[in-house]
């Protein structure tokens, strides 16, 4: 099948999209995605908190280290998130970990060590310059390092910047952070919390638990390099018709009053509640870190998962369905969907990896008006598979976008494609999402910004088989390839994303990488990166990671389809590659946002706020939550 989009316009329609809404409060530590969903927004809000916290600006490379150290202390957690089929081989359980920073910190907000820390180098990457992070293998740890120049590291040095478990370590004299290397021959008084305690700047040494310093640099065994990248930034899209509301805490109302849990994730059920959890972490207690005396308290839930869910009916009286349709003729559509969260489950019984087993339900239910048998892609049409009762979550689980088809059933009389239309109902999207980039309310008065960018975003990718049918020359293995990507409705795209997963050798080899594109079917090319390399800096380990990944974003100035080319000078293979495309919605819509939330004893109350269309850092919108405020849910849609 083509994967650009095919329409029939028999007859005028009106598109009415909401693209890419984002808000923020004026809470004091979870403001919301606004804050954070691009690294300058992400590093203005880190530098506002460090100041705020410490007294200190970030002009020097160390303090927009600890600043960006701190932010993610207070964000992301340590857990063990589920896995996409990445390399779509069909094995959800033994794929690779999730290495994308946007994904990872928007999404899933757990990690373990090494997943973490590989987003991470993408941070770092953007806040201080090529190779400036790196992953360490240490003694069964995956920890961080840090390039630091200026002031007591003069040309460089490198130093310990471990969030995973919450730990910086100053030298004696308090002067500078040291390195893994550094630390390894004092480890037995530098672990202790208590040894000069003002050394540390008010950073407690073993900020989640005692022991754990003393039992993991011991060792300096392998250094990653480029070990993450950052994809396209989280951006929502809703058509007409269409809603997604944030919930705060885990568990859905089923209608029954019971609860259901839909979670991408380590089921560790603790405290009655399955899915991801995590009982030491600074999230939901961030005031407790900076000056700490002890390490940060346990608590079983401490961070938990949340859910981010979709519901979309489309509108076939007006037309404006056809927004979300990528084929249509007279007897089928095929709708598309994307989302920057993880399509989440509940799985069939409670093992620790349920969510890996057949029979999950709750990710994507779809409600026919009359029997009908839908089918759904993960690959851009080139495989469909049924579900279960109208239950397709085992086909998307995991992923962050599919296809729908609808088709008129087998019978002897043609069923019209307006009676085909009447059978399709609505569809319901559950995913999972990182609660810290959700926008909390505080007591009092709440000032709302909000800004809608109307972008949408079109995805090869993230896997491999997402990104193959978009490819249209090469070959990965031959680290030659070029992909494809054209908007869905000629509108204007204006940016591009793209990321290589490369096999770069042990120890790295000096290839080159390129990524350019051409909006004239190769004529001429424009460069996304250019002889992009490993940068090595001393002190190493004798054992590398034998992979790396090259990332770039551009705006590509035009209309037409748009080719992405990767390359490299070593003919290095390349495990996978992918590429976004953002264009501008036709006809951008009112976005209509609402809150709600609780006090104690209180019924649940909400407030709603009508944005026009393009709003941009628009801050006209405040109320009154009252006091001892638990924030319930936040829902945008287009009407």
């Amino acid at each position: 099948m083509r994967i650009f989009l095919i329409l029939c316009l028999l007859g005028s329609f009106t598109f009415a999209e909401v693209g890419d809404p984002q808000l923020k409060t004026d809470h004091p530590w979870y403001p919301g995605e606004l804050s954070c969903s691009t690294f300058p927004r992400l590093f203005a809000t880190q530098a506002a908190l460090y100041k705020k916290i410490t007294n200190r600006d970030t002009i020097t490379d160390e303090d927009k280290a600890l600043a960006s150290w701190y932010w993610r202390n207070l964000n992301f957690t340590h857990g063990e998130d589920g896995h996409c089929d990445i390399f779509s081989n069909g094995n959800l359980q033994n794929s690779e970990p999730n290495r994308d920073y946007w994904t990872g910190l928007f999404a899933h907000g757990f990690g373990l060590c090494g997943t973490t820390h590989a987003q991470y180098s993408a941070e770092i990457n953007a806040l201080l310059g090529q190779c400036r992070g790196r992953c360490v293998g240490v003694t069964g740890h995956n920890s961080f390092e840090v390039f630091l120049t200026g002031g007591a590291y003069g040309s460089g040095k490198w130093a310990l910047l471990d969030h995973d478990i919450s730990t910086v370590i100053f030298t004696e004299d308090g002067s500078r952070l040291m390195s893994i290397q550094e630390i390894i021959p004092k480890i037995a008084t530098l672990k202790n919390p208590n040894f000069k305690p003002e050394r540390q700047h008010n950073w407690r040494v073993a900020g989640l638990y005692d022991d754990d310093p003393g039992g993991v640099y011991t060792a300096f065994n392998t250094v990653e390099y480029l070990a993450g990248y950052a994809g396209p930034p989280p951006m929502i899209h809703l058509r007409k018709g269409e809603s997604l509301r944030r919930y705060l805490e885990p568990g859905l109302d089923d209608g029954t009053g019971k609860k259901t849990f839909v979670f991408w994730g380590r089921n560790y059920n603790i405290g009655g509640i399955p899915g991801p959890q995590r009982d030491r972490t600074w999230i939901n207690q961030p005031e407790k870190m900076y000056g700490s005396k002890t390490a940060a308290p346990y608590k079983p839930g401490q961070a938990r998962f949340t859910n981010a869910v979709y519901n979309y009916k489309p509108n076939f009286e007006d037309g404006s369905y056809k927004e979300a349709v990528v084929e249509e003729a007279d007897d089928h559509i095929i709708f598309s969907f994307r989302t920057p969260y993880v399509i989440a489950a509940t799985p069939p019984n409670n093992k620790e990896w349920g969510i890996y087993d057949e029979g999950c339900k709750n990710g994507l239910v779809i409600n026919p008006t009359t029997p009908i048998v839908p089918t759904v892609s993960v690959d851009c049409g080139k495989t469909w598979r049924l579900g279960v009762l109208n239950d397709f979550t085992d086909v998307v689980k995991g992923h962050n976008q599919y296809w729908i088809k609808f088709s008129a059933p087998r019978s002897r009389v043609p069923i019209p494609p307006a009676v085909l239309k009447e059978m399709i109902g609505s569809w319901r999207t559950i995913c999972q999402t990182n609660v810290a980039t959700i926008p909390h309310l505080h007591d009092g008065s709440n000032k709302i910004t909000f800004t809608s960018s109307a972008n949408a975003l079109l995805s090869a990718g993230p896997t491999k088989s997402q990104a193959a049918a978009h490819q249209i020359a090469g070959k990965l293995e031959s680290g030659n390839v070029t992909l494809e990507l054209k908007t869905p409705h000629d509108e204007k795209p204006t940016h591009l994303y793209a990321a290589s997963w490369q096999s770069s050798g042990n120890p790295p080899s000096n290839s080159k990488y390129q990524i350019d594109y051409s909006t004239d079917s190769g004529q001429t090319r424009n460069s996304l990166v250019k002889d992009w390399q490993i940068i090595r800096r001393s002190p190493e380990p004798n054992d590398f990671w034998s992979q790396s990944f090259t990332w770039a974003d551009s705006d590509p100035k035009s209309a037409g389809p748009i080719q992405i080319r990767f390359t490299n000078s070593e003919h290095r293979a390349y495990r996978k590659v992918e590429a976004h495309l953002a264009y501008e919605i036709s006809n951008p819509s009112p976005t209509t946002v609402t809150f709600s939330w609780r006090s104690p004893n209180d019924p649940p109350k909400t407030a709603s706020h009508v944005y026009p269309p393009n709003a941009a850092d628009d801050a006209s919108w405040a109320f009154d939550a009252g006091q001892n405020v638990q924030t319930l849910w936040i829902e945008y849609s287009a009407k």
